[in-house]
């Protein structure tokens, strides 16, 4: 039997109590929360200890693995000593709020025999899998291009119940490192390593209510050549589905939940989206679980968790280098 113990009992943490509670062999054993209405909320629904201080419950509980779910100011802070401690990490994106913050994290996990993974779960869709299956075996040819697009609504009511994900200080950013950083993360795993990030973000809908960005459009040229273009906003009237285009020699695949496959020779295939069950969101899909009990499985094994946070330093490079000729006076927590 494994222990588990989760930092955070906001909205996020309700997909990693699911996993935890349905994976046999994992006891939660505690959670951290410095809010005292979540805090209880938590122990009455799930009947173990709680603790206001991560750090006091990472001296007494010692569980075998900690699942941060905190704003992104805490991110880094709480990993590395999970990991100065050998305890093991489950952290959700993004890897930390500034880029120096993560080259901490990732020089920390490098330090420490325990494991970290972070929660880019869109990695597990099975379209994904798919895309990254048909583009790993060269049967499609060379990837020529890519297009990918983020539109979706949030209000003003969406920050004010949660303030920091709207402040610089907190968030380290607004829409590219909250929503649109999964698929900017997996522009970079299936085109390949960017080399070149050409982009600018601003506020279109939300001014005077967040001081971070609302809305995005970037370049990105990849180590193959290609070059994949991307758009995303908070401004659209409705959450749209996420889209993703891969062009190559022999096939065009185009992400809209499910897969759709157009081959040159006119064939055409179809890889469906499992059925979202999830204790969370809808738009959060139905990978989170099996990321977390991909963790558990591959505890013992030797070497990083492929979602280590040296491949999470990828996106967060990105989301960077953006802010960084948006806001070329003051780099806002670079």
């Amino acid at each position: 039997m494994r222990t588990a113990a989760v930092i955070g009992c906001g909205d996020v943490s309700a997909v990693h109590f699911g996993a935890i509670s349905a994976s046999p062999g994992i006891e939660l054993a505690a959670v951290c929360d410095p809010d005292l209405d979540r805090r209880s909320a938590a122990v009455a629904h799930h009947g173990v200890a709680a603790y206001e201080d991560y750090e006091t419950l990472l001296d007494a509980v010692h569980p075998d693995v900690v699942h941060i779910c905190t704003p992104h100011h805490q991110h880094a802070a709480m990993a590395i000593a999970a990991l100065e401690r050998g305890i093991n990490v489950i952290l959700e994106k993004p890897l930390s709020h500034t880029l120096a913050g993560g080259k901490r994290l990732v020089q920390a996990a490098a330090r420490s025999s325990a494991r970290i993974g972070v929660c880019f779960q869109n990695r597990y869709n099975a379209p994904v899998q798919a895309m990254a299956s048909l583009l790993g075996d060269g049967g499609l040819g060379a990837v020529t291009g890519a297009a990918g697009t983020v539109m979706w609504s949030r209000t003003p009511a969406y920050y004010l119940d949660r303030p920091w994900r709207g402040q610089w200080s907190t968030g380290g950013g607004g829409l590219l490192m909250n929503q649109a950083i999964h698929t900017l993360d997996l522009l970079q795993w299936l085109v390949g390593e960017v080399t070149e990030v050409r982009g600018h973000a601003g506020t279109r809908a939300l001014a005077g209510v967040i001081e971070v960005e609302d809305t995005a459009d970037l370049s990105l040229t990849h180590a193959n050549g290609a070059r994949s273009v991307f758009y995303a906003t908070l401004a659209n009237a409705v959450n749209a589905p996420v889209t993703l285009d891969i062009y190559t020699e022999k096939a065009v695949l185009n992400l809209r939940g499910a897969l759709t496959v157009s081959y040159a020779d006119g064939r055409v295939d179809v890889v469906p989206e499992r059925e979202a069950v999830t204790d969370g969101r809808a738009y959060w899909g139905a990978s989170h679980a099996l990321l977390i009990q991909d963790f558990y499985r591959t505890l013992d094994e030797p070497g990083a968790f492929w979602i280590s946070p040296s491949e999470a330093l990828k996106s967060l490079r990105i989301i960077k280098d953006v802010y960084a000729q948006s806001y070329p006076a003051a780099v806002p927590f670079g």
